[in-house]
């Protein structure tokens, strides 16, 4: 006997999104070959009423069509709890507005429905800190609002990247040499004078040739082959959002051991779909919101990722 289950999905408008890179419309296209019935849903239409979580939800229709692949119908008030699964795809910055979401949605988590990533997760796991949790995977990485101590980072590595920890898609990221006069006002940049937090690393100059390898986990378990996103040639970032060029790989010893030293624990904890940004062998980032590098692998390798994310969400169902 087939199970109807009924997924929804939070997200940023669906009209905006890039059909042929979009990784959140792989996972929907894979659950709507299962049969799935799928809810749409973007923030405004999330509430907490005494502590009930609900939504307007909108029925959503996908489609394999670059023109045409998505319909919505008319809005519905849900229970959320009551659905099978809720994605949460809504992509940084990770803002009061989006803890609060997380807020809500744990709500739904409580009352049944299986949110994923996990919403303490999301909460818990900041992309660039949660790295702390495996120093043993990770380059030589310092947080601090201390610009002082950034400058002594750097004297001792030579070279080194400073970002803010709040940032996503390559956005305000440095690479910064001793002597460069530049770095005192890179520093206050990113510190604000020291009055918030800041993230410096050892620079690993294997970007330039092997790149910032995106690496997929699904329930614990890579995928595998990583997306490996080579800078441009007047860049230094290894971001597609930058200007990167994503180039697929198959994964390596190395990644299979950072892999298995994260993914059991993170799986753990109910991050169903994690991205690890690894270069020269280092984790930089722990990518928890909205990871993204399906399609680019899907259509290199002939994979469906999306449809392994759904084969572990009905595992866990």
């Amino acid at each position: 006997m087939t199970v109807e289950r009924n997924l929804a999905v939070v997200m940023d408008p669906i009209a905006g999104i890039k059909y042929a890179k979009d990784s959140t419309l792989a996972m929907l296209l894979a659950a709507a070959r299962r049969g799935w019935r799928l809810w749409y849903l973007e923030l405004a239409d999330l509430t907490l009423r005494d502590g009930v979580a609900r939504g307007s939800a909108r029925a959503l229709t996908v489609r394999a069509d670059p023109v045409n692949w998505f319909t919505l119908g008319e809005a519905r008030e849900l229970a959320l709890g009551e659905l099978d699964c809720i994605l949460m795809r809504k992509d940084p910055p990770f803002d009061t507005e989006y803890i609060y979401t997380s807020y809500i949605l744990e709500r739904a988590e409580a009352a049944g429905a299986l949110v994923v990533n996990r919403p303490r997760g999301l909460r818990d796991m900041n992309e660039k800190v949660y790295t702390a949790w495996f120093p043993q995977c990770c380059a030589p990485t310092l947080i601090t609002r201390d610009m002082a101590r950034m400058g002594a980072f750097l004297a001792e590595h030579g070279r080194i990247v400073a970002k803010p920890l709040h940032g996503m898609g390559g956005r305000s990221i440095f690479v910064v040499e001793a002597g460069d006069k530049n770095a005192n006002v890179i520093f206050e940049t990113l510190s604000d004078y020291g009055s918030r937090f800041g993230i410096v690393q050892k620079y690993l100059p294997e970007i330039v040739e092997t790149g910032d390898s995106r690496i997929l986990l699904v329930d614990g378990e890579p995928i595998p082959y990583a997306l490996a996103r080579i800078p441009d040639a007047s860049d230094h970032r290894g971001n597609l959002a930058a200007g990167a060029k994503g180039v697929g790989r198959p994964l390596n010893d190395r990644d299979r051991w950072l892999a298995a030293e994260i993914g059991p624990k993170l799986a753990a904890e109910g991050m169903l779909f994690v991205g690890l940004d690894v270069i020269g062998g280092f984790v930089t980032e722990i990518n928890v919101t909205s990871p993204t590098g399906i399609r680019e692998l899907d259509k290199q390798f002939g994979l469906d990722i999306g449809a392994v994310l759904m084969e572990a969400i009905e595992r866990r169902l």
